[in-house]
């Protein structure tokens, strides 16, 4: 159910990317205490952004999970900006991530709810 929506206007080498995109499945995995096999991470690179009126590598992320605790959110923030500073040099000060914790009735998988 941890859901990771990223989007950069760094273009990502498309060998890159499901590296990339196993690496923030795990972070996700670990960080949540959720098994991967529920987690979802979807990437988009090369978009048409701005921020603070710069068009210099910056990136803006979703991060939705049942039960996503405060504590989770930081060490999330944490991780998620080291990867993207690390894996596709984003400055981590150019990015802004979204946090938000979804009640289990209103999370969807297999025709039912996870509450």
């Amino acid at each position: 159910m941890p859901y990771l929506k990223l989007s950069t206007n760094v273009k990502i080498d498309s060998e890159l990317s499901p590296q990339l995109l196993a690496d923030f499945s795990r972070l996700l995995s670990q960080e949540t205490g959720k098994p991967e096999r529920y987690v979802m991470v979807e990437l988009a690179g090369d978009k048409a952004m701005l921020f603070g009126g710069s068009a210099d590598p910056l990136a803006y992320a979703e991060c939705k999970s049942i039960g996503l605790s405060k504590a989770q959110a930081g060490s999330l923030s944490a991780g998620i900006a080291a990867l993207l500073h690390q894996r596709l040099a984003v400055p981590m000060d150019r990015v802004y991530i979204e946090f938000s914790n979804c009640p289990a009735e209103f999370w969807g998988w297999n025709g039912s709810t996870f509450g």
